[in-house]
């Protein structure tokens, strides 16, 4: 590869970390507690509430129904608000955390269905309050769950922001479209590849690590 395109690899790398680490890191932040709402909120649960559980599974379930390229294309008003622009890296955080949040909600929720019912009934006896179970009990309890669903949801997301180049996202998917693809340069398109598989490794890598460390069974 020239050292042109050594650059734009680069680049694209830094690019794609970028709308990892801010649209996973929104996700994490809201879909956490919808996660534990979802939970929490249903019936038999310590804050049963159908008011409010209903709809945020409707809305939920409705988000992650549709596939990400068409949500991408679908909200590009909302993106042109938010970002200014519909082309480019951060307009590309856009989608992929409005996509993501419900999916961290989801794994999360399985996370938090994991902790054993006997230890919420134990906290109760001992008159937790239902905020304190939240705090005490089920977010410590889940934590390593949490983190490995975090992790897949990360991963997931960079096979989005790949996706995101196919229209202006920038990043290693925008990279391999016009270079790799439109431009007939093999060796760009393995580059990427090869590049989007160490990302994906070390992703992994680091999840699994800090999992391992929360869990202190």
């Amino acid at each position: 590869m020239s050292p042109v395109i050594s650059n734009l690899l680069l680049k694209s790398t830094a690019e794609t970390f970028y709308m990892l680490g801010v649209s996973a890191l929104i996700a994490a932040v809201v879909g956490i507690p919808l996660g534990i709402l979802l939970v929490v909120t249903e019936k038999n649960g310590i804050l049963a509430c159908r008011l409010l559980n209903k709809p945020l599974a409707f809305v939920i379930n409705m988000i992650r129904s549709i596939p990400f390229i068409i949500l991408m294309v679908a909200i590009i008003p909302l993106t042109r608000l938010i970002a200014g622009t519909s082309i480019g890296t951060t307009a590309a955080i856009v989608p992929l955390t409005i996509a993501a949040i419900p999916y961290t909600a989801r794994m999360v929720e399985t996370s938090i269905r994991e902790v054993p019912f006997g230890l919420i009934e134990a906290a109760e006896s001992m008159g937790a309050s239902p905020f304190q179970i939240i705090k005490k009990v089920l977010i410590p309890e889940a934590l390593p769950s949490i983190i490995e669903n975090i992790t897949v949801v990360i991963v997931t997301l960079i096979g989005s922001s790949a996706m995101a180049g196919t229209i202006g996202g920038g990043g290693l998917g925008d990279l391999a479209i016009r270079y790799g693809y439109q431009r007939f340069q093999a060796d760009v398109m393995v580059a990427t590849i090869l590049v989007l598989i160490v990302v994906v490794q070390l992703i992994q890598f680091i999840g699994s690590n800090l999992a391992k460390k929360a869990n202190k069974k």
